[in-house]
């Protein structure tokens, strides 16, 4: 296991001067070349090992299932492999400049949602392992999800490397104009979805813009009231989950009458604990809604396996719901790596990264620890499920699709990184050559092949029963 990264202590402020002088240090250190390198020989540990590690804190009935959603595809096993990527990024050339990160920045964990002014905003959507660590890692790992889809739609060498160039030179063009921006400039940017519209206008080809407009116009839909119609059923006059295994299933079926009733009572104390995590002003919205049912639903693809449930509430009446998500927060996996988070519960690790990287966060964000029927204390965070929140079919994308949605990627992933106060430094230490996208779209093609050897692997462990996979639902 390679060493841990040290512990950084707070920085005084420092004027731009000095924070430009330090960026350019980290560049004397660490030529921009530099990050093509990487040896898959200096990996420390074996994938399948890691995937085996994660399913003893997951739930034993669902891993299954989420092996067999990564056997889907190499661009399947990417996203369900955040904690195989950290582990490799580690082994990787480091800058020494930290912020807040994403901790796994790919395609589709980027879209539309609907901010708390209903606004809808273009920016990163998953935060489950947001950690403070080098900013170079979440630029990498975007830049080798690009490489790794590019590949399953079967693009060619330079479609696939045009895309990538495409993303990390918005990245580090973006991060230099946020460099000469104020404090509060940075802090309010967003990418609403005028502005998202308008860099669609310029695409030299009109038909991918319209389809990723499309994509996510028709992903928007996805709001508290479809999730109602979609999962919710009156049974005796009162609003049930419906019962569809293994997605979504009703707490009564999963215990005997006797469990399923100390554990609605265990959610119901969860909701006094939840509620101190929130603002003030929230809580009174909250205080207005009462609790009707509870379910546990299967989330994702590498979150499949945690604990994550479904709480239905209604406020004036059965017409007026909310629905809450509630999904355990584990370790990050960049923790081995990058530094524990240093708060106690890693439900809040999740929500104030997400707020400090988000341009706008759900209200109803926060976090509760529980003991469970099992004797154990769990984590979790909590937000509104389908609160608007969009994202394309990478599946339906030309090339020039994807260079156009992985160049907004990058963008946004800029403005996230600028939000954390090392943006001068950063742009100082990338400059204005292209250097460093050439490295990384380097690393990103070695990356991704090695990603498809893991996949292959995951493969063979399944066939000779190392691992179990289920049928997909």
């Amino acid at each position: 296991m390679p060493p841990r990264l040290p512990d950084v202590d707070p920085l005084p402020p420092m004027s731009p001067r000095e924070r430009i002088a330090r960026g350019r240090a980290a560049r004397d250190r660490l030529p921009l070349a530099a990050h093509a390198r990487w040896d898959p020989s200096s990996r420390f540990a074996d994938p399948v090992a890691i995937l085996e590690q994660q399913a003893r804190t997951r739930d034993p009935a669902l891993v299954p299932l989420r092996h067999e959603r990564m056997l889907a595809s190499p661009f399947a096993f990417f996203r369900g492999g955040a904690a195989i990527m950290a582990a490799d990024l580690a082994t990787t050339p480091i800058t020494g400049l930290r912020c807040q990160l994403c901790g796994d920045a790919h395609l589709l964990n980027f879209g539309l949602f609907d901010s708390p002014e209903r606004l809808r905003l273009f920016d990163i959507n998953d935060f489950d392992e947001t950690l403070a660590g080098p900013w170079e890692w979440d630029v990498k790992r975007l830049a080798a999800s690009i490489e790794v889809a590019g590949l399953d739609l079967g693009f060619h060498d330079d479609e696939r490397r045009r895309a990538v160039l495409a993303c990390v030179r918005q990245y580090r063009q973006q991060m230099g104009a946020f460099a000469e921006q104020s404090n509060l400039e940075v802090w309010y940017a967003r990418l609403d979805v005028e502005a998202f519209e308008e860099r669609l206008s310029h695409a030299k080809h009109r038909a991918d813009a319209k389809k990723i407009e499309h994509d996510l116009r028709k992903g928007l839909k996805r709001n508290h009231l479809t999730a109602f119609s979609k999962m919710v059923e009156s049974t005796g006059g009162e609003a049930r989950f419906v019962n569809k295994p293994p997605l979504l299933v009703p707490v009564e079926e999963l215990l005997d009458d006797d469990g399923w009733r100390r554990y609605v009572e265990v959610m119901r104390q969860f909701l006094g604990r939840y509620r101190s995590s929130l603002s003030t002003h929230v809580r009174h919205l909250l205080d207005e809604y009462r609790y009707v049912h509870l379910a546990r639903k299967v989330v994702g693809v590498g979150s499949v396996g945690t604990r994550a449930w479904v709480v239905l509430m209604v406020g004036r009446d059965a017409a007026d719901p909310l629905i809450l998500q509630l999904k355990e927060a584990q370790r990050s996996v960049l923790e081995p790596y990058a530094g524990p988070f240093d708060g106690k519960s890693k439900g809040r690790r999740v929500v104030e990264g997400q707020r400090l990287i988000q341009a706008a966060a759900d209200p109803l964000l926060g976090w509760y620890r529980l003991v469970a029927l099992d004797g154990r204390r769990h984590d979790f965070y909590v937000r509104q499920l389908w609160d608007g929140k969009a994202s394309i079919d990478v599946t339906q994308l030309s090339p020039s699709g994807l260079t156009l949605y992985a160049e907004t990627c990058g963008w946004s992933l800029a403005r996230a990184h600028a939000r954390t106060g090392m943006r001068i430094s950063i742009a100082a230490y990338l400059g204005e050559s292209d250097r460093f996208d050439k490295a990384v779209a380097d690393f990103a093609a070695i990356y991704a092949d090695v990603n498809r050897s893991d996949h292959v692997a995951l493969a063979g462990a399944v066939e000779e029963g190392r691992l179990s996979a289920a049928t997909s639902v």
